[in-house]
């Protein structure tokens, strides 16, 4: 095959690059276009742009593939932990023992938080949004450790920042979570794995103690290595953009979760139970009626949880997450009329002409939000639990980038579409 591509421009013919990735993924090289033709590429969303290389996460989306590090989704998560996962997409290989060892034992030394940072929480109001207090509280973590913001830092800096992130995100996280409820902080324990102490941090108070069983466990190690990664999604684009301008990592990761709480990204599970709250409102639950207005092209109704922007097949995280769905539910004897209408939507658009013929199969974003409310989290934490989750690949992306010896600022063009030249008019003699 040809190593380049013919462009054709005015009678001017320019020969392109072309790269091929590991998977025989192909695309065109148009880093020099500008300089050499005076053009640049139109790509609103960037829906057809690679932003970069990577080596971190493979989607094939017409065949329903997901990888981190050449390793098939489904084997992570029926044999690994979200712990072991991080280690892989942020250092590229499955760890030793001693190395295992090594990360929990970093990762855990760094619980705590300065005490200081409390005042920080006590300051928003109690109906303040938790992403909006983890977003500030992640960037806040920086002046705490102003060694570790040098823009030129060394491989044992960037270690510091990545575990102290890894295991203080998640305090912050439980922090937001009882400022928001008005309840007493919870330290982690030493005993506890890194999930279970969320869990813990989460609902113990005072007349209870809360470690959770190994079904919820493994459903919740299930849930955020699904989370993970996901290539260059708005959230770790923004993370890379951010981190590109030598952003420290407390801050681009700050950007990331920003981009996350949109509902069009990380806050399409809570959207997913919102949707079925409405849903349940009306009529007590006539879930077919929605059905048929999500049919409609001339009903703005929208089934949030269906469908995938990437995967023109079954969302392979979905497939997975379903199972866990199931023996959460099963386990907890939960008997919850939104959970039941979720459940028939599913069966109805699995079992739906329309939706088959589209392709519009439940995805992760349906099945997590069930799962969540199961366990009596709030909507409003759903997101965050997405960033918990997610906090591994946008580290991994950022880890990638900063050491890559070619890195250069994102700098995006445009094509202007504005008014041409014009000339000032003083204010007394506008029309």
């Amino acid at each position: 095959m040809s190593t380049t591509a013919k462009l054709i421009l005015q009678d001017q013919t320019y020969d392109i690059p072309v790269v091929e990735g590991s998977e025989g993924e192909k695309g065109l090289d148009i880093s020099r276009l500008r300089a050499q033709t005076g053009y640049i590429t139109l790509d609103p969303s960037y829906g057809n742009t690679g932003s970069c290389l990577s080596g971190i996460t493979y989607i094939d989306g017409d065949a329903g593939i997901l990888r981190y590090r050449g390793i098939d989704i489904g084997e992570l998560c029926e044999h690994s932990t979200f712990m072991e996962v991080s280690y892989l997409l942020i250092y590229g290989h499955l760890p030793t023992e001693a190395e295992y060892a090594r990360f929990k034992e970093r990762v855990h030394h760094h619980s705590l938080i300065h005490e200081d940072m409390k005042s920080f929480f006590t300051s928003y109001p109690g109906h303040a949004h938790p992403m909006a207090i983890l977003s500030a509280m992640v960037c806040s973590l920086s002046v705490y450790h102003p060694q570790l913001l040098e823009p030129e830092q060394t491989q044992s800096q960037r270690d510091q920042a990545i575990t102290r992130l890894l295991s203080k995100v998640r305090v912050l996280a439980a922090f937001a979570y009882k400022r928001s409820v008005g309840e007493a902080f919870v330290y982690t324990r030493p005993e506890l794995d890194y999930l279970s102490n969320f869990m813990h941090m989460m609902f113990t108070t005072p007349m209870r103690e809360y470690v959770p069983d190994e079904t919820i466990r493994k459903a919740l190690d299930v849930l955020f290595i699904l989370h993970a990664d996901h290539e260059q999604n708005c959230s770790t684009s923004t993370v890379r953009m951010v981190g590109s301008s030598k952003a420290n990592l407390f801050a681009s990761l700050s950007a990331g979760i920003c981009a996350l709480w949109g509902p069009l990204h990380g806050g399409a599970n809570q959207a997913v139970i919102e949707m079925l709250q409405t849903i349940h409102a009306d009529g007590g639950g006539n879930y077919k009626k929605y059905i048929e207005k999500a049919k409609d092209k001339s009903d703005p109704f929208l089934l949030m949880g269906f469908g995938h922007r990437v995967y023109k097949n079954y969302d392979p995280r979905a497939a997975i997450i379903k199972k866990y769905c199931d023996k959460v539910l099963e386990h907890l004897g939960i008997h919850d009329p939104i959970l039941e209408i979720a459940k028939g939507l599913e069966e109805a658009a699995l079992t739906d002409p329309y939706f088959i013929e589209r392709k519009l199969y439940p995805n992760v974003d349906f099945y997590s939000g069930i799962i969540y409310r199961a366990l009596k989290i709030p909507t409003n934490m759903f997101t965050v639990m997405f960033a918990l989750g997610r906090l591994p690949g946008w580290i991994a992306h950022w880890k990638e980038m900063v050491e890559d010896p070619g890195m250069k600022i994102a700098r995006p063009r445009q094509i202007y579409t504005g008014e041409r030249s014009n000339n000032y008019v003083p204010i007394g003699i506008r029309p």
